[in-house]
């Protein structure tokens, strides 16, 4: 029997691309600063660090002392860093190119500020997909990492896990194993009863020689009332005390020696659990796509804007500028909730489309950019959209409710209807037709809530069709036909969509195709996403009154309401060609950062109200015009 443990001690983190410097703070004299700091006076203890592209680049800039000691720790031999993607993107969800471009970028980081290329990386979320075997091969990338879980899967008993090689079109990597248990032991435990379990059953022929770990938690809740150093120095300190028995080593140092691995195909990952707090575990990856639509929605923008930025022909310099913007939208964060918020989080989508939409931007041939109206299958989901391109705005259209569910006003680079509703997909222009008796506190409680004797219909869910679209007067006319039986389903919605630079205008005609009067009003919804809530953010005009937007707000007998943009420097007028009252309510959802719920700003929802009698054969027409300046 092999008597030599060798144990890999491993460390990885990421912060995601959009939160703040403080949180960036806290994390490195919490966690960082503790851990290497203590590290560096237990020469016999090794360790592998992956740090995410992003975290290094504000390491950096923030602490360049940081950085020295890691210098000296690569230079002494006693860690290793590992490679990746430098904006911990999910690989199964980019295009190859993208793939290979943050590998890349993050290689090249290492070895131009540490002198050594990497051998290895590691997957974000160790998520799998076997084709990516060939882009990590492709890299250069000898080695990676999965959870035990996946050997099993693959069909390895426990006592059997150790480092295999898997395959996939030709191309060949090595995988180590990261073990769940004493990851889950560790947090709860001293690391000198670990690894003295481990030890024993190794002695008995009921363990394997060797173990991977990169713990979340190393102490778990037990020592938060301790100093950080401290905790970390006796966890150093247990770990030295088995140096007679336990080889302390890097996957780089067995990579070299490693012979007559077995081979085994790795099935993709079924567990989501490090992607998602919300639920346990998700089919695949890809699931997370149609869980959170906000997450496909950044993906449809991605994958467009890859397209765009292909396109460019003969400026590489340009190319590559707005490639690396588009890599800062790709991180896992923008498709899942995480630890840090992740795609529920206001700041972190917004910081996704912001870096899309410069990519987009640079995209374009400066100074000739045409306006454009496109109609293809934007969000991938088998229907067409309508996107109207100008040198000003980007607004998209889609065929359910006639909505609105992109708007860019590019020379900001902000993404105004990028909000967030867990289990709803909130538009812009999406349609209320309810009961004159339904007040603002029925709305303000939402949907579900309203009482079933008031009589209400959400056109945004239903699908309107395509009267005409005219690309060279930037229009299109959308009908939603009468649905008899529902209530307000005698009544037919006609809208039109017309562009002019920074102005979106809205003309609605309603028509009453039934044998009875029809009395409601009609709500169409829209909800503007604002940098955040407050003084410092967002200002009301109404009236030459200026001020904030209280928890709701009812406007009555107005033509214009203006709002007024403060950290975007940026003004919103909704204007309307009749007088018309408005309710006014901030959205927040609950978003779960570090396992804290917080309520979340996302957006501040504008529903103008028009009240409407119609006789058999009548008809009420109004126009809304919506303009970014």
């Amino acid at each position: 029997m092999d008597h030599t443990l060798r144990f890999i001690l491993g460390s990885h983190y990421h912060i995601p691309y959009g939160v703040g410097d403080d949180e960036f703070e806290t994390a490195y004299n919490r966690d960082l600063k503790p851990f290497v700091s203590t590290l560096y006076k237990y020469p016999k203890i090794q360790a592998t660090l992956h740090y995410s592209g992003v975290l290094l680049h504000w390491l950096e800039k923030a602490h360049p002392e940081f950085f020295m000691l890691l210098e000296d720790l690569v230079t002494r031999k006693q860690i290793e860093l590992l490679g990746g993607g430098f904006y911990e993107p999910l690989m199964s969800l980019i295009p190859l190119s993208d793939k290979i471009g943050q590998i890349e970028m993050l290689t090249t980081y290492l070895r131009k500020h540490f002198g050594k290329r990497p051998q290895g990386c590691r997957l974000p979320a160790l998520a799998w997909e076997p084709h990516i075997v060939g882009t990590l091969s492709t890299c250069g990338m000898g080695y990676t990492f999965l959870e035990e879980r996946q050997f099993i899967l693959a069909g390895l008993a426990p006592k059997l896990i150790g480092p295999c090689i898997t395959e996939d079109q030709g191309k060949l990597i090595t995988v180590f194993p990261v073990s769940n248990r004493f990851q889950e032991a560790f947090a709860q435990k001293r690391a000198s009863f670990v690894l003295a379990d481990w030890v024993a059953e190794h002695d008995r022929g009921d363990a394997g020689s060797s173990i991977c770990v990169f713990p979340e938690q190393i102490f778990g809740e037990n020592g938060a009332s301790e100093a950080a150093e401290l905790k970390f120095h006796r966890f150093f300190e247990d770990l030295s005390s088995f140096e007679s028995r336990i080889d302390f080593t890097s996957p780089g140092k067995l990579f070299k020696g490693l012979r007559g691995l077995k081979k085994i195909y790795f099935p993709p990952s079924q567990e989501a659990g490090a992607l998602s707090e919300a639920r346990a575990s998700d089919p695949a990856v890809r699931q997370l796509l149609i869980d959170y639509p906000e997450a496909n929605r950044i993906y449809a923008k991605m994958m467009f804007t890859h397209v765009l930025i292909n396109q460019l022909r003969g400026d590489k310099s340009r190319k590559r500028i707005a490639r690396e913007e588009l890599w800062k939208a790709q991180g896992l964060d923008s498709f899942c909730p995480g630890v840090y918020g992740g795609v529920c989080r206001h700041s972190i989508r917004k910081a996704a489309y912001k870096a899309l939409l410069e990519a987009e931007k640079i995209s374009r041939e400066q100074g000739s950019f045409t306006p454009s109206v496109l109609h293809f299958d934007f969000d991938l989901d088998g229907e067409g959209e309508y996107l109207f391109r100008n040198g000003c705005i980007n607004c998209y259209i889609q065929l359910e409710g006639a909505a609105v569910f992109e708007l860019d006003y590019l020379p900001k680079v902000w993404n105004y209807l990028d909000t967030f509703a867990s289990g709803f997909r909130r538009t812009g222009f999406a349609d209320y037709l309810v009961s004159p008796a339904l007040g603002f506190e029925n709305m303000r409680t939402g949907l579900a809530a309203i009482p079933p004797d008031f009589a209400h219909r959400y056109c945004g869910a239903e699908p309107f069709e395509l009267v005409s679209l005219d690309k060279e007067h930037e229009q299109v006319h959308f009908r939603l036909p009468v649905h008899p039986g529902l209530p307000y389903g005698n009544i037919e919605i006609e809208k039109r969509y017309q562009i002019r630079k920074d102005t979106l205008k809205v003309i609605y005609v309603l028509i009453n195709r039934g044998t009875d009067r029809e009395t409601g009003i009609c709500i169409p919804s829209l909800d503007l996403s604002f940098p955040g809530e407050g003084e410092f953010f967002v200002h009301l005009v109404q009236a030459g009154t200026r001020g904030l937007a209280p928890e709701g707000t009812l406007i009555t007998d107005t033509e214009c309401i203006t709002f007024e943009d403060l950290k975007n420097e940026v003004c919103i007028t909704l204007k309307s060609d009749l007088a018309f009252d408005a309710w006014i309510l901030p959205i927040r959802t609950p978003c779960r950062i570090h396992g804290v719920l917080h309520q979340m700003y996302q957006s501040t929802c504008i529903m103008p109200l028009r009240p409407f009698v119609l006789e058999p054969g009548d008809c009420l027409a109004t126009e809304f015009s919506l303009r970014i300046y």
